[in-house]
């Protein structure tokens, strides 16, 4: 059976952040959008695009009239199983695994965690990148022991994550402890 894609356009003032478009048959993700008007000249639409494929980030400039292809992205879940030379996944429905290289998950990969639900967006049939939770509740691996008297809230340390990542956390941070992070800029959010 021979599936058939159809190319719909949308205007380029609905490529809102985390739309997903088609130019030159690649998908792209809007990561910023901004709408700008002119006196005379008419409005603008600036977005900075990653490509789903290659992970390249450009700055791409529409008339607001303009019109951009929509991308045929399907969405499903997914659970992480383990790390070989793949990234190991398995359909949640199906009970199918499959591996992934690393270039298709990219920076993501330091926050995979085993049994962790994610969903995987497939273009055409091919999976080309992985969203995670929005935060994520890891525990401390190692961290050093927090200095007496050193009570202010914006001191930060290193702290080694169960799945080897390192990230900051607060000074009173320290072994055992469980924290949700932050999966878009890794960051501390609060202790879970």
């Amino acid at each position: 059976m021979k599936v058939v894609w159809y190319n719909t356009t949308v205007l380029a003032t609905s490529l809102k952040t985390g739309t997903i478009f088609k130019e030159d048959n690649q998908p792209w993700s809007v990561d910023k959008y901004e709408h700008t008007k002119t006196g005379r000249g008419g409005a603008t639409v600036k977005v900075i695009a990653r490509n789903l494929i290659t992970n390249q980030v450009l700055e791409k400039r529409y008339k607001s009239t303009s019109k951009v292809e929509d991308a045929d992205v399907i969405r499903k879940n997914a659970q992480y199983l383990y790390k070989d030379n793949l990234y190991y996944f398995m359909d949640p429905d199906s009970f199918e695994q499959f591996g992934l290289q690393k270039e298709v998950i990219g920076e993501k990969t330091k926050f995979l965690q085993e049994a962790e639900l994610v969903q995987l967006l497939y273009f055409e049939g091919t999976p080309v990148s992985l969203d995670l939770p929005k935060t994520m509740i890891f525990e401390i691996a190692q961290t050093p022991p927090g200095f007496k008297g050193n009570t202010v809230s914006n001191v930060y340390k290193d702290a080694t994550l169960t799945n080897g990542t390192v990230v900051k956390v607060p000074s009173f941070a320290k072994n055992g402890d469980k924290i949700k992070i932050n999966t878009s800029s890794g960051e501390y959010v609060s202790k879970a």
